[in-house]
């Protein structure tokens, strides 16, 4: 997709929450986070990147990324510290207009 950023990628929750940890503050600008991932899901990630000792992390944007579309899914990811909930099928539209939300897209 040509829409003007740059992506990293995690193998698991663990591994997105040691890339948000190892950065500067600021570097990232929003995380999309996939709910059923290996090691650690994207509920518990989510938890222990609100909880790091930082500033960024308090008001980083974090959209759920699920198969998952119920409303009682939707309430766990914000319960769980998410910003948004996005689900699975991606339709590129909706994404894109989700992203928009946080960070300039084009």
């Amino acid at each position: 997709m040509r829409w003007g950023v740059d992506v990293e990628t995690a193998a698991n929750g663990r591994e997105a929450v040691a890339k948000v940890e190892g950065a500067e503050e600021g570097y990232y600008d929003v995380i999309l986070m996939d709910i059923k991932m290996p090691v650690m899901n994207g509920y518990d990630a989510v938890k222990n990147i609100r909880a790091l000792e930082r500033d960024d992390v308090k008001t980083l944007p974090i959209i759920a990324m699920t198969a998952n579309a119920f409303s009682e899914d939707v309430h766990k990811a914000l319960k769980a510290g998410m910003n948004a909930h996005l689900s699975k099928p991606i339709e590129v539209a909706k994404l894109k207009r989700m992203l928009g939300k946080y960070i300039d897209v084009h």
